[in-house]
């Protein structure tokens, strides 16, 4: 691990927020946060690492909303997240760091320009199909938020609750992500204090983001988080770029 003062210290911070944020507006913080980790971090780390954080954080907003989970679609999604982690185990080799960062980019790009997953009512079976794809392609682009949030974000259920849901769903598929990670040789020791840091600093986000729960403009959230978040894609795709 070879990481400055300087950066310890934004990726400390950037996690507060962007767990405020996902608390707060629901959706987004994933994204961003592995846009700004994808800027600082080394290519062939930002996967699992950005996990792990992830894991953190999305388990801190389970914890603290645990009383509004809808635990049926959890169910589903997890026996869905667990057939995806085992197949993804047995083709996840170690990509060039250019093709990550490419990969990264582009996926980021789509998330925040492409078309937007609709919400969807589904069946137990459907979630538990969604579980699957979705945590399938987490170990490979990092951020499946706003997939899961297709599902998760269905219409008619209360915000607190949609919250509460999501991060259950999301904490299993970083779990999975992290035991996946391990198994295939990835060593999470060296990189323990930065991501201590920044699951803490994602806790006191989380905290007051549910207190500003409905208070705050997610329209204002939503167009600063398109430009930042499209700034670090495109610098990714300027170092995959640049290396060929």
């Amino acid at each position: 691990m070879d990481l400055s003062a300087f950066d310890l210290a934004l990726l400390t911070l950037t996690s507060g927020f962007t767990s405020l944020m996902t608390a707060s507006v629901g959706i987004g913080g994933g994204v961003l946060l592995l846009a700004v980790m994808a800027s600082i971090l080394p290519a062939n780390v930002l996967i699992p690492v950005h996990g792990l954080v992830q894991l953190g954080s999305n388990g801190n907003r389970a914890f603290m909303t645990r009383q509004h989970i809808h635990w049926p679609m959890v169910l589903f999604f997890s026996l869905g997240a667990l057939v995806g982690a085992l197949s993804a185990s047995q083709v996840l080799v170690q990509l060039p760091l250019d093709v990550i960062r490419l990969a990264v980019a582009v996926f980021i790009l789509l998330m925040v320009w492409g078309p937007k997953p609709k919400k969807l009512q589904v069946s137990g079976p459907g979630t538990l199909i969604a579980g699957c794809i979705t945590t399938f392609a987490s170990m490979f682009v990092g951020a499946s938020g706003p997939l899961v949030a297709a599902v998760v974000h269905r219409s008619g259920q209360e915000k607190l609750a949609t919250t509460a849901t999501f991060a259950a769903c999301m904490s299993f598929q970083h779990l999975l992500k992290a035991m996946v990670f391990g198994f295939v040789g990835f060593s999470f020791a060296q990189w323990w204090w930065p991501v201590l840091l920044m699951i803490a600093s994602g806790a006191v986000g989380t905290w007051l983001g549910l207190k500003l729960l409905n208070r705050l403009p997610a329209e204002l959230f939503a167009q600063l988080f398109k430009v930042l978040v499209t700034l670090l894609a495109l610098r990714l795709l300027w170092q995959a770029w640049g290396a060929v």
